[in-house]
C-alpha cells in the first residue's frame, strides 16, 4: 500500500468507552464514509484515505470530520454540497470556510 497524501478522519461519534454519543452517527457518519471514498474514487483521488474514529469531540458540529496532514476542521458535513466542498477543499488545497471549524 502506498502511504495516502491526505488523510479524512471522520467521527463516528463512538467514545472510548463504547457509549454512543449520538450525533455525528444519527447524522449519517456511515453513510457519510462510503460517500466520501465513492466521490473520491469517482475523481480519482486514489491517494486520499478515509478513516472512521471515535468521538472527535464537536458535538454541536457534527457530522464532523479532520483532513490530515492540512488539520482541517470541518464540521455540518451532512449533505452533497458538503462532501463536495470537502473534496473541493483537498483538490484546491484551501479549505471551503463555509464548512470550517475554527
Amino acid at each position: 500500500m502506498t502511504k495516502p497524501k491526505h488523510h479524512v478522519l471522520l467521527c463516528a461519534s463512538f467514545r472510548m468507552n463504547g457509549m454512543p454519543q449520538g450525533v455525528c452517527a444519527k447524522g449519517g457518519a456511515g453513510q457519510l464514509a462510503q460517500r466520501l471514498q465513492e466521490d473520491l474514487a469517482d475523481r480519482g483521488l486514489a491517494d486520499v484515505a478515509v478513516s472512521c474514529t471515535s468521538c472527535l469531540g464537536i458535538c454541536d458540529r457534527g457530522p464532523a470530520l479532520v483532513v490530515y496532514p492540512e488539520n482541517w476542521w470541518f464540521g455540518h458535513i451532512d449533505s452533497e454540497e458538503a462532501v463536495d466542498a470537502v473534496i473541493d477543499s483537498i483538490e484546491a488545497g484551501s479549505p471551503a470556510p463555509e464548512y470550517l471549524v475554527t
